[in-house]
């Protein structure tokens, strides 16, 4: 979301599932897709059948390695080096697609000529609070605030050629030296996915969980965008989702920085809707008046600014995330824990700062399918529960078959399913369980005059006596406030006044309205290029390939005649096509500028290469109609080291890692990080694909997968095994800065030793979701990892780290 968005305009999956198939290429860097998208694995191995070509960059070499064309083994954490290369390679031998980047990028656009780049840092780094002052990263305006474009895209100051400055010092040589891969094979994956038509990129955990992951995947996006691959079947960026209802959860806010339909969550600083919509757009704050019609209803009025004050704010200059969070916990600040569906024991870095934060608390709540270690922390190894003060509440809760409702997949298909069966015994759905809590807490407070008891008065809560699932994902699609009625389509919702509809999140609106569309179970599919427009709901209005209006050329009509999208039909006056069209008024013809535009949620409508802050604010009105953040650890995808590094940065030895990205300075005793004399190996972290996933609270808790992979391993090299004297299934110590654990190691050829900066290097891998709950048990990779996050997303660094390993006699 943090890299797609500022580059896009959406944070999610460009393509489908379906649309894999139309590829010609698939740089698989990040994901191992063989083993954890078996399904989307199933359309890029019929597209390798009709000939198109697979490369897979991976530290290891994976099941879905077996399946390449090209695979490249590459030190983790070193993406944005070859990738940079990559870029540089397109751009110094003028691969890009020209008539794409001029007329759907901001390439020609002029930025502030106060705009520099020096030694690690781009231009407005304030030393003393770590962060940019971005005023220099802006476009140059005309008179009416509209970004200047160049006569060419290649004069003095342009995007573009501040770009091919940025990546000249990116040799194919450069990325070697730094990532391991070889030159000549960064080469031909450049000449691979430039000259082999469209094709698609496909990431998850192995590129998100880094210090730079945002800018790692700008990358994508730059390289993408360059190419003229958005937009079009068989292109994309797209991101795997690690469960079925991933994408669904990030929609509704599973992040504290976005409300649902990523709307801005408000600031202590923005005292009212207006201050919220000079601040976030015109645009967010309808976006967010319908959020509070949908939740108080009536009660949100004009007069009282739509019960706007009834919202919690985020403090400013305050980290919000998880990690920090925790780390407030583990020094006293919270009293109380609400934990469902997640085990941070397990799942979040330095498990012993989650350990402190969790006996700091005075009641825990978790909501589970089984006891995990967090539900049992009191109980942990090493523990004893007579010195743990907190009160812990199990609240069973039913699985995935034995509840309705929807799923949103990664290709953002909202998709219905019944309960298959009845949950057993005392479980309950998710719906179940917290609209008992809400209505026993409504009665709680029944009669209460204290005006910070109105939000839970004042809330609209009618799902019917026993919660009806369809009753909620109406409210999510929205109401029309003046006739009572169900919204038909998004664009009713659009064409609204203020204040005059209820969505409980915009960009499903239309869902529910001509019954509940996300039962829909068409499987024709017209076109042939996997749209299945009936099958299912795809939000916005049943999009299925984004950004498709780039599919076309200026005069509207289909780049490619076999793999059609959308095209402008002039004798009927409208855009048309097998897919929805992406844009912004569907009777506003090619010659029109509202025609023109590509990346319409984009404030100056452009797919963005340089991710200048930018606010469309037309004169004379007291709101930008839409704005586009920039990146806030840069405009431009800037390579730097892990925390934990094996070696310097060699193109900014001062300033190596991301200065935006630090651990932070308390609890300083069970934060140390790692130095490469104490530790030299680099450590990755994965999941064991088709046995286990995420925490293992499920998987590990089934008998036939226990018996599958019945405990965790540490993998290691050959070459590293013989130099340390380890043979297959003998017990080893892996020790980090933060703590040590003992493993079996498997000895494999799959990782192999990598020269980087002129040294040998070496890599081991460990399988994430063991703890010391369930029927397989096994040590937590979470006692090694340090608690350093991506500033923009705040996902922690568990890919890369140091290590030292033992033989433990």
């Amino acid at each position: 979301m943090t890299s797609l968005s500022p580059s896009f305009g959406r944070g999610a999956m460009t393509n489908s599932w379906t649309d894999l198939e139309n590829a010609k290429w698939f740089l698989i860097a990040g994901s191992n897709a063989a083993e954890n998208h078996p399904i989307a694995m199933k359309y890029v191995l019929r597209a390798q059948a009709k000939g198109a070509k697979i490369i897979v960059v991976d530290p290891r070499f994976t099941r879905t390695a077996a399946k390449a064309d090209l695979f490249a083994q590459i030190r983790p954490g070193a993406d944005t080096a070859y990738l940079g290369a990559i870029i540089s390679y397109i751009l110094q031998n003028n691969l890009y697609n020209k008539d794409y980047v001029l007329n759907f990028t901001n390439a020609a656009c002029k930025i502030n000529p106060g705009f520099t780049f020096s030694e690690g840092l781009f231009s407005g780094f304030d030393s003393t609070t770590n962060s940019y002052d971005t005023s220099t990263w802006t476009y140059v305006l005309d008179e009416n605030s509209q970004p200047i474009k160049a006569l060419s895209h290649e004069d003095a100051g342009t995007v573009f050629s501040l770009m091919k400055e940025h990546y000249k010092r990116y040799t194919l040589e450069i990325g070697e030296t730094i990532s391991g891969i070889p030159a000549e094979k960064i080469k031909q994956i450049a000449e691979m996915i430039s000259k082999n038509g469209p094709g698609t990129i496909m990431y998850a955990l192995g590129m998100t969980q880094h210090t730079t992951a945002t800018q790692g995947i700008r990358c994508y996006a730059i390289i993408q965008l360059l190419l003229g691959n958005i937009g079009l079947a068989g292109g994309g960026v797209n991101a795997l989702r690690g469960e079925p209802n991933v994408q669904g959860s990030t929609d509704f806010s599973n992040l504290a920085t976005t409300l649902p339909g990523y709307i801005p969550t408000p600031f202590d600083t923005d005292r009212d809707t207006a201050t919220y919509g000079k601040k976030y757009s015109s645009a967010a704050r309808k976006n967010l008046i319908s959020i509070l019609k949908a939740w108080f209803g009536e009660r949100a009025t004009a007069a009282n600014d739509y019960c706007y004050n009834y919202l919690p704010r985020m403090q400013s200059g305050r980290a919000i995330t998880y990690i920090p969070m925790l780390e407030d916990m583990a020094r006293g600040q919270f009293k109380m824990l609400l934990n469902v569906g997640i085990n941070p024991m397990v799942s979040i870095p330095n498990n012993q700062v989650v350990a402190t934060g969790l006996a700091n608390l005075e009641l825990l709540v978790n909501v589970d399918l089984f006891e995990t270690e967090t539900a049992t922390f009191w109980k942990a190894p090493n523990v004893k529960p007579e010195d743990i003060k907190t009160e812990v509440i199990f609240l069973p809760a039913a699985f995935l078959y034995e509840k309705a409702g929807s799923l949103t997949n990664s290709g953002r298909w909202v998709q219905w399913k019944p309960a298959a069966l009845k949950p057993e015994g005392d479980c309950l759905s998710d719906l179940d369980i917290f609209d008992r809590i809400f209505r026993k807490v409504k009665e709680l407070y029944k009669g209460s005059s204290d005006p910070k008891d109105e939000p839970i008065l004042n809330a609209v809560w009618d799902y019917g006596h026993e919660p009806d699932p369809e009753k909620v994902l109406q409210e999510i699609s929205g109401y029309n406030m003046k006739t009572g009625k169900l919204l038909t389509a998004l664009g009713e919702y659009l064409a609204a006044p203020v204040g005059d509809v209820s969505c409980g999140c915009w960009i499903y609106s239309g869902v529910y309205g001509n019954g509940n569309l996300a039962k829909r179970r068409d499987g024709n599919d017209p076109s042939g290029l996997g749209i299945f427009p009936s099958w299912s709901y795809a939000w916005p209005a049943n999009i299925r390939i984004l950004y498709n209006r780039a599919s076309c050329n200026m005069q509207g009509q289909p780049l490619d005649e076999k793999r059609k999208l959308i095209w402008w039909d002039a004798a009927k006056g409208q855009w048309a096509g097998n897919d929805i069209p992406d844009v912004i008024d569907r009777t506003k013809g090619p010659d029109t500028p509202e025609g023109k535009a590509a990346f319409r949620m984009n404030a100056e409508r452009m797919g963005r290469l340089f991710t200048a802050p930018y606010a469309n604010k037309p004169s004379g009105t007291d709101m930008p109609v839409a704005i586009s953040g920039t990146n806030i650890d840069g405009p431009l995808p800037e390579f730097y080291e892990p925390l934990e590094s094996p070696t310097i940065n060699i193109l900014h030895p001062k300033v190596s890692t991301n200065p935006l990205a630090k651990v932070r300075g308390t609890l300083k005793d069970k934060q140390k990080v790692g130095n490469i004399e104490q530790f030299p190996y680099v450590l990755t972290t994965y999941s064991s694909g088709t046995e286990h996933f995420c925490s293992g609270s499920l998987t590990r808790n089934l008998p036939w997968l226990a018996e599958f992979m019945p405990e965790a391993f540490l993998e290691i090299g050959t070459a590293l095994a013989q130099k340390l004297n380890i043979k297959y299934g003998e017990v080893v110590e892996v020790v980090s800065a933060r703590g040590s654990l003992t493993v079996k190691a498997m000895v494999t050829e799959r990782i192999q030793p990598l020269i980087v900066n002129g040294k040998e290097s070496h890599t081991v891998g460990m399988p994430f979701g063991w703890g010391y709950a369930g029927l397989a048990t096994g040590p937590s990779i979470n006692s090694l990892t340090h608690a350093a996050f991506d500033p923009a997303s705040g996902t922690p660094e568990f890919k890369a780290l140091l290590v030292n390993v033992r033989k433990v006699k």
